[in-house]
């Protein structure tokens, strides 16, 4: 019994491209997440202001109570508790 080298050559380069194929279905829609992500990151960072209630990126809810420069906020997070965070470990902005 002989091994037939052209059908197994034929067979690597169809799963190669194949394998390429499914790779770059799987990068586009990659970097169309991280565009829709960067954007709606980019707009919730534009609208923050006094006054609204905010989640950070570990899940601890705020309410922006000053805006100390362009990077950093004071939040109070417990009664008479306020704290100054980055402007960027703002997640969301809640309704």
């Amino acid at each position: 019994m002989t091994i037939n080298w052209e059908v197994i050559i034929w067979t690597c380069i169809t799963l190669a491209v194949l394998m390429s194929i499914i790779g770059l279905i799987l990068y586009a829609i990659s970097a169309r997440n991280v565009r829709s992500k960067r954007k709606e990151l980019g707009e919730v960072h534009t609208e923050l202001k006094v006054g609204s209630r905010i989640m950070f990126a570990g899940g601890v809810y705020g309410k922006v109570v000053g805006i100390d420069d362009e990077d950093t906020l004071r939040v109070e997070v417990a009664p008479k508790v306020v704290i100054t965070i980055s402007r960027y470990a703002v997640q969301s902005l809640l309704k």
